[in-house]
């Protein structure tokens, strides 16, 4: 048996011993984390594509607890991301100028959507933020909705979380199911992607309609 004669021929041969699935997780993991966290402060990256995308590798990976560590991954991702895009809007509404942050939730709300957020926010509370986030294009109206009636962070939270959690799970189930339909995953990507954004493309084809 020989041992390794530099630091480059056991760094070598410890890779060599991890299994390409766990190298594709530490990698993979952290960039989905990241950019969820992302689309989540900035409206514009389509982060359900981005979830059953992953969920359809996730799929077809023989590594195990693949969906329940995407399913927290996304879910805490999402999370993090409304709620700093929420304090960064209450922090808007207390300053004399207002911010950015805040112009960029109003512009993103049209009035007529804020006031459909509004009457539902009055009527039903906190059950509107959990399907805010599965009706496309209705986070941020129910966001600014909550911003205007002067709710707190914690409460906002709350309504928050469940609503993440089923946001990510639903995502997933498309890549999943999306990943069952094709034995190769990149069709499977290619599948989940083009539902995802023909789903988000929903209320804009309607007011079109209209």
């Amino acid at each position: 048996m020989r041992w390794p004669s530099s630091a480059a021929e056991l760094a070598g041969a410890a890779t060599s011993t991890v299994p390409p699935e766990v190298t594709q997780q530490a990698l993979g993991y952290p960039s989905l984390f990241l950019l969820v966290l992302i689309g989540a402060l900035v409206p514009v990256v389509p982060t359900g594509a981005l979830v059953s995308s992953a969920a359809v590798v996730a799929f077809h990976r023989t590594a195990p607890f693949s969906l329940a560590l995407l399913f927290l991954t996304a879910s805490l991702a999402a999370f993090l991301g409304d709620a700093a895009l929420y304090w960064l809007g209450r922090r808007g509404l207390r300053s004399r100028n207002g911010s950015r942050w805040l112009e960029a939730i109003r512009s993103r709300a049209p009035e007529e959507r804020l006031a459909q957020a509004q009457g539902k926010l009055t009527e039903h509370g906190v059950a509107v933020l959990v399907l805010s986030r599965l009706v496309p294009a209705g986070r941020i109206p129910v966001m600014l909705a909550c911003l205007l009636a002067e709710w707190p962070l914690r409460r906002f939270s709350r309504g928050n979380l469940p609503a993440c959690l089923a946001w990510a799970l639903t995502y997933q189930v498309i890549g999943i199911l999306g990943g069952s339909l094709f034995p190769e995953p990149w069709e499977g990507v290619v599948a989940a992607i083009a539902l995802t954004l023909g789903i988000s493309a929903v209320p804009t084809l309607v007011r079109r309609a209209r």
